[in-house]
């Protein structure tokens, strides 16, 4: 028996990481898939209409790959003007593939009305739509908030890892969803794909709940509340609209940068921000830039979304890549993974926070599916899109135009002969970022320090590697030309 349910749940575990495998390689194909489109569309038209897909699974009897999008509009705009596109860009990625059915995401189907009857009690609802929600006290009538429904519960303050890059964001995230009051609002997330503003959203929605269990929050996309607006206009119901927004003590609104068009929808977002901030309520929006370059939106909007505290997340930098990586492995306890595939992938893996758990899941799920140990070979074989996808090719000539300018000094002293301390060291920086982010052999290395010895690049590398446990000026100095180089 106990043989039976063991290897049940055996096969259980295997079923399952051949899903997350399939998961992780579906990604990876609609990550190039999408950047050809990008290409031929527009960063406007993609960003409004393509980036928000989110690939399903494959139907093994009809070829057929489900794609979801947000919401019911956006499904049928995508249908109408890509299908045939998406389709042919898919059949060319996957063998397969026959057929694309291009749909509302079906857990984006249930969600509590925001209307109430005079009694309080809320109208049946059919099929709305999740991108915009409310959640609340009254969400769950007289017993108080019990589950924070819409708010991914793994999306929390606790799971969020924090570097220099992001610091800033998470220490103001975490006070807009504190007790005590915060002196700013709105507070504006501003980062690109996958570096963790909706991780963010979700995080502070948790963490206001927690600190106020009576209150109420509103959660939705740009795109969700501009098709919520024009529903309520087209039904003459845009007074219960205003008065539902305006009865919200938080805002979360993400990709903010969707709210394009539309001047009247615009202007009722601007009224009630207005209103929200004379009550003391506070708001947060996110999107991936700048209010400034924010396309057509009105100049009055505008200021408002940049009144507060624009809060930018820079692309994670390697220490904080090897952090997230180190984060992730608890899951896995106790497969190893060496530091080396860590650091290998932390290097690597650069585009986003997103692509880089992905591919440590892909890399653990391919290990432990045909019971290899998990090697740098094993990663560079598994992870050869991803790696493709992410790798920049760095040059040497590169690595020391950037560390003389960074120093000061002239280019020419990469190859001279002159012992100056002032000199040498930079050399030897040059080395070390030379053997760390190219795939250079030390005597290729030397060859473009001068002609020097293979033995006087080892010596540079381990050096300054010394140098960083023991000197955090040395350290800060590595970590600012890593930033360059890597950005």
């Amino acid at each position: 028996m106990r043989d039976a349910a063991k290897s049940g749940a055996t096969k259980k575990a295997q079923d399952d990481f051949m899903e997350d495998l399939e998961a992780v390689n579906l990604a990876a194909d609609w990550a190039d898939i999408s950047q050809g489109l990008r290409k031929d569309l527009g960063h406007q038209l993609h960003s409004q209409w393509i980036k928000p897909i989110q690939v399903g699974g494959i139907e093994k009897d009809t070829g057929t790959l489900d794609l979801f999008l947000p919401t019911e509009f956006s499904a049928n705009w995508v249908k109408d003007r890509f299908a045939d596109r998406l389709s042919l860009a898919w059949k060319i990625a996957r063998s397969e593939v026959r057929d694309v059915r291009i749909q509302v995401h079906p857990g984006r189907r249930q969600v509590t009305d925001l209307r109430l009857h005079s009694d309080g009690r809320r109208p049946a609802n059919d099929g709305a739509d999740t991108s915009m929600m409310a959640i609340g006290a009254d969400t769950l009538g007289d017993t108080g908030f019990t589950s924070s429904v819409g708010l991914d519960p793994s999306l929390t303050f606790a799971a969020f890892i924090t570097g220099e890059a992001n610091v800033l964001a998470f220490n103001a995230a975490q006070r807009m969803g504190a007790t005590e009051k915060p002196q700013f609002s709105p507070l504006y997330l501003k980062a690109a794909t996958g570096q963790g503003k909706t991780h963010l959203l979700h995080a502070i929605g948790h963490s206001f709940l927690q600190a106020h269990p009576r209150s109420r929050i509103f959660y939705c996309s740009a795109e969700r509340f501009m098709v919520e607006f024009v529903q309520a206009l087209k039904a003459n119901q845009m007074l219960e609209f205003k008065a539902r927004l305006r009865s919200f003590d938080l805002l979360l609104v993400d990709d903010i940068q969707f709210i394009i068009g539309k001047a009247s929808a615009q202007e009722e977002l601007l009224y009630t921000i207005d209103a929200l901030l004379a009550e003391g309520k506070r708001l947060v929006f996110a999107a991936d830039r700048a209010p400034q370059a924010l396309d057509g939106v009105e100049p009055r909007l505008l200021s408002r979304l940049s009144m507060g505290l624009v809060a930018d997340i820079q692309a994670a930098d390697i220490e904080l890549r090897k952090k997230i990586l180190t984060s992730k492995l608890t899951r896995f306890a106790p497969l190893e993974v060496p530091a080396d595939v860590l650091d290998f992938l932390a290097r690597t893996i650069t585009r986003n926070v997103r692509e880089l758990v992905g591919g440590l899941n892909k890399l653990i799920a391919y290990a432990q599916l045909t019971g290899q140990e998990v090697s740098l070979q094993l990663a560079e074989e598994q992870l050869t899109d991803i790696l493709s996808a992410n790798r920049r090719r760095i040059t040497i000539d590169e690595i020391q135009r950037t560390v003389c300018q960074f120093y000061r000094i002239d280019r020419s002293e990469m190859s001279s002969k002159r012992r100056a301390r002032a000199v040498v060291r930079p050399r030897q920086v040059a080395m070390y970022l030379s053997k760390v982010l190219t795939p250079r052999s030390y005597p290729e290395i030397g060859r473009k320090f001068g002609g020097r010895d293979h033995s006087t690049v080892i010596h540079a590398v381990r050096l300054i590697e010394d140098l960083r446990q023991r000197d955090a000026d040395m350290d800060g100095d590595v970590r600012s030309l890593l930033r360059q180089l890597e950005s």
